[in-house]
């Protein structure tokens, strides 16, 4: 058993540890001493490599670091004196030793991010992103660097700053609320730092890429589409590289940061091609990036935000472009006419975006049911958009059919759906109603009545058109031409069938969550083309009373559907509704003065 040390040995330890400590160079001596202490031989030694897996010894040397000592006049000089050496531990070249000190480094990194927040993103933070800092679009940039070709960033500079980045974010991977803080500024920066090493062979190119992965997958969804937007150039205040800025190949085959030449006057179609083709290849390079955050999420957020950009676009009066010449326009008109120009660029940047991840993405680009919904929303919206303009075509019509034929397959069984799931399916209800009422289509109009139906009973009521509808999304056989094959021939089979399925819609309802109470509609019902060869009088008082009381039912849906299973009863000649033709015939009058459509149609059906 190890006796703890007295206490004034450990005071006088901590002492000479913190004079040592303020000396020249004394971080490397105080790491070099308390890992051969540890037991792990001298550094880059044998034990090295299991020293510097072990981040425990680290983490105790970063609090050692982190901590002002007393002969320290105050927090700041200390952190002055000690940051830089702190970051001199990155860059050993030594492979052992480097290894050791940069888990140290990326542990103090860490520790005085949470400690010292501001001290540590003055003295550590700023001078180790200084580089990508420099590039900015914000940054000012001295006269005597304003030279055309002179070189701003170093290759040495640049390479340094993206190691020692990764392995601070990367390496460290904890969010530390001043280092995402730090680092979201210059975002726009390392990504066109990225898009540059597509273009070539470069060793910084996985790095660049991990460290944004890292970041967008770490920040808040809203801050994550906000970079994707000023990466995509959607967003034209977002930071970026500066206009006089480029990015260059080394002679190292590195990449430095040089200020541009001056374009001549007669480069200016050469110039322009070279933009197009610049912001052509930022989109694609995006695209690729996006195809590795599919699995959070991300790449679907974005995905459904350039829709609802597409259909807020698309809303947007256009007023006609004027071919006047520039020197009879007045400063307005040339004001509006660069705000429609930069519009109608705004437009094809986000077609162009929804090409590449449409192009690029797989089918599980959608993760959860919410991103289900936000997309058939942000499609419903935009044909309630083009109705509004007149400007509805056939490619719209299908992608309308084919995102309710997503929501009928949810709803059909392909997706277990909880409680909470229905809650989010709930948001499509006024976006149905109005699509049941504005599009001409008939087919698409009963299906979104139908599928309102069977999102507000939470599924213990569905049609025979939601799932024709799943079926032909999913591009398999109707299931109604199988129960063609086999008819029912009995009035045996029939009863015991018909009980087979109220069961289902018993137990489909306490999954669901409804309440027991809550009047039940016979599950045939869903299915009268399958129950035509049925003989009449399958149908008994109990169940005729039940749909009855459904028929004055508050709820809408429930309503509408109890006037449609009374229809199908009445053209099937059921014995116990045929006896109360007169009854059943007010019914249906009184609910064709009903405000809601559902109500309306079901009656007319």
């Amino acid at each position: 058993m190890r006796c703890r040390a007295p206490a004034w040995l450990r005071r006088l330890c901590g002492q000479l540890l913190s004079e040592r400590l303020m000396r020249p160079s004394g971080v490397q001596a105080v790491v070099r001493g308390i890992l051969e202490g540890a037991g792990a031989g001298a550094a880059g030694g044998s034990d090295a490599e299991a020293a510097a897996a072990d981040w425990k010894k680290c983490d105790l040397i970063a609090k050692i670091l982190a901590s002002c000592p007393q002969q320290s006049l105050s927090p700041e000089d200390y952190y002055r004196d000690i940051c830089p050496q702190i970051l001199d531990l990155f860059h050993f070249q030594d492979k052992l030793t480097a290894r050791q000190f940069q888990r140290v480094a990326t542990s103090t990194f860490i520790t005085m991010s949470r400690e010292c927040p501001q001290l540590a993103f003055k003295y550590l933070l700023q001078p180790m992103l200084a580089p990508l800092y420099r590039c900015l679009n914000t940054a000012e940039i001295p006269e005597s660097d304003m030279v055309p070709g002179i070189i701003l960033v170093s290759e040495e500079e640049l390479t340094r700053c993206i190691e020692d980045v990764f392995k601070v974010y990367v390496v460290g991977n904890e969010p530390v609320t001043v280092l995402m803080e730090s680092l979201f500024p210059v975002l726009g920066v390392l990504f066109s730092l990225y898009c540059f090493t597509k273009q070539s062979v470069s060793h910084i190119r996985s790095l660049c890429q991990e460290i944004l992965l890292w970041i967008l997958g770490k920040l808040e969804r809203k801050k994550a589409i906000a970079s994707l937007k000023g990466f995509a150039g959607l967003d034209k205040t977002a930071s970026s590289l500066h206009s006089l800025c480029q990015f260059r190949a080394a002679t190292q085959g590195g990449i430095m940061v040089t200020i541009k030449e001056a374009n001549c006057d007669e480069d200016e179609d050469e110039a322009l091609y070279q933009k197009v083709s610049s912001e052509q290849c930022q989109v694609e390079h995006l695209g690729d990036l996006l195809s590795h955050c599919q699995e959070c999420g991300l790449a679907g957020d974005f995905f459904i935000f350039c829709l609802k950009e597409l259909t807020h676009l698309a809303v947007e009066d256009e007023a006609e472009l004027k071919t006047k010449p520039f020197s009879s326009k007045s400063l307005l008109e040339s004001e509006e006419h660069q705000a429609l120009v930069e519009g109608q660029q705004q437009k094809l940047l986000v077609l162009q975006l929804l090409a590449v991840l449409c192009e690029r993405m797989s089918e599980q680009i959608f993760t959860n049911i919410t991103q289900v919904v936000d997309f058939v929303a942000a499609t419903l919206q935009r044909a309630c958009a083009s109705l509004a303009h007149q400007t509805e075509s056939t490619v719209e019509s299908q992608t309308l059919s084919m995102s309710m034929g997503l929501v009928a397959v949810m709803l059909g069984g392909a997706v277990q759906l909880k409680s909470s799931d229905f809650a989010v399916l709930k948001q499509l209800l006024p976006l149905l109603e109005k699509v049941s009422k504005v599009y001409p289509d008939p087919v698409i109009q009963e299906l979104a009545i139908d599928l309102r139906i069977t999102i507000s009973t939470h599924g213990a009521f569905s049609t025979e058109a939601v799932s024709v509808a799943a079926q032909s999304t999913l591009n398999k056989k109707d299931p109604e031409g199988k129960r063609e094959e086999q008819p029912q021939t009995s009035h045996e089979s029939y009863s015991s069938e018909s009980h087979r399925k109220q069961q289902q819609g018993h137990e489909k309802s306490k999954q669901t969550g409804l309440k027991s109470s809550a009047p039940l509609i016979p599950q045939e019902v869903s299915e009268p083309r399958a129950t035509t060869n049925q003989k009449s009088g399958s149908v008994t008082t109990d169940q005729l009373q039940e749909v009855l009381l459904s028929a004055y039912d508050p709820q809408i849906p429930t309503r509408a559907a109890a006037l449609r299973t009374l229809s199908c009863w009445i053209e099937r000649r059921e014995t116990k509704a045929l006896e109360m033709q007169e009854k059943l015939l007010k019914i249906f009058l009184e609910n064709l003065e009903h405000e809601d459509t559902f109500v309306y149609l079901s009656a007319i059906q």
